[in-house]
């Protein structure tokens, strides 16, 4: 199943812990990593100070469920030191499961497509770059289209490539 993922840190050495992660992700089962985008330095979101975040997006192809693949990337959060508290507080890293091919999953600890997508230019910009016709399985509308109704807010600026 072609899977996004979204990736993001704010403490430590952030690029390190997105590549460390990206690591994880090759590693998983019946799993290939596609691609990944540039990396975007991305003010936080939320009522907590913190840091700016260094934000990207990885395509993956899974034989896993979407519930089996979201398990293992709250474990590869736990390996990188993530604390969940407080909420949209900073951390070391934040994997979200964003778009599991065109489904849609409606539980209560699992929503599919990532229910902010469409409000998040970090990771709107990181999607459409990966791949600028794809179309959100609620809406029918290209993430191109969202992100010109949203625009750049908060700001994104574009870093280094991750994956070739």
């Amino acid at each position: 199943m072609k899977s996004f993922i979204g990736l993001g840190s704010n403490l430590g050495e952030r690029e390190e812990m997105i590549r460390l992660a990206l690591d994880d992700l090759v590693r998983l089962p019946e799993t290939t990593l596609l691609r990944a985008s540039s990396l975007y330095d991305t003010v936080p979101v939320g009522e907590v100070e913190q840091p700016n975040f260094l934000n990207a997006v990885a395509q993956i192809d899974t034989a896993l469920t979407a519930r089996q693949l979201l398990w293992n990337l709250l474990l590869i959060e736990k390996r990188l030191g993530r604390l969940r508290h407080p909420r949209w507080g900073p951390r070391t890293i934040d994997l979200d499961l964003l778009l599991y091919g065109s489904q849609v999953i409606e539980e209560p600890d699992l929503r599919v497509p990532h229910p902010e997508i469409t409000r998040r230019s970090f990771v709107l910009v990181p999607l459409v770059e990966l791949d600028p016709l794809l179309v959100h399985p609620v809406s029918g509308e290209t993430m191109v289209s969202h992100l010109s109704r949203l625009g750049a807010r908060p700001p994104v600026k574009r870093g280094t490539r991750l994956w070739n």
